[in-house]
């Protein structure tokens, strides 16, 4: 047991990365406000992409092209996934906000209310 403690306390981004990633699920599971839900949802998506960048840092590494006289001494490659899925993550972020506040904003209009019970009720 003290030996995990330990091993988490090495990774401090990844104990981050878990507190972010569950308040999102709790605000987005808990607030009955609409607009809350999607900062719950905007924090739970910033914290995926906060655990791929820390994942992919790599102390030492090149970039992965292959240059035989520069890289003739470097044993370590950064590998260029975890960054082309960050930068994925990030545009589906920005679009998923975009999308999900004009849906509120027309929920608003159409309803005079950004709670969830208010809405339900008078949908029925």
């Amino acid at each position: 047991m003290i030996d995990l403690v330990q091993a988490w306390l090495q990774r401090p981004n990844f104990i981050v990365f878990v507190i972010l990633f569950l308040s999102g699920v709790y605000i987005m599971t808990i607030h009955p406000n609409l607009v809350k839900k999607l900062v719950g949802l905007y924090i739970l998506q910033t914290s995926v992409i906060f655990f791929l960048v820390a994942f992919s840092a790599k102390d030492g590494a090149t970039v992965p092209v292959i240059d035989t006289e520069a890289a003739a001494g470097v044993l370590t490659y950064a590998n260029p996934l975890p960054h082309v899925l960050t930068v994925t993550a990030i545009v589906v972020q920005v679009a998923t906000l975009g999308v999900s506040l004009a849906i509120v904003s027309a929920i608003y209009r159409r309803f005079g209310s950004l709670d969830e019970q208010d809405v339900l009720e008078r949908d029925e």
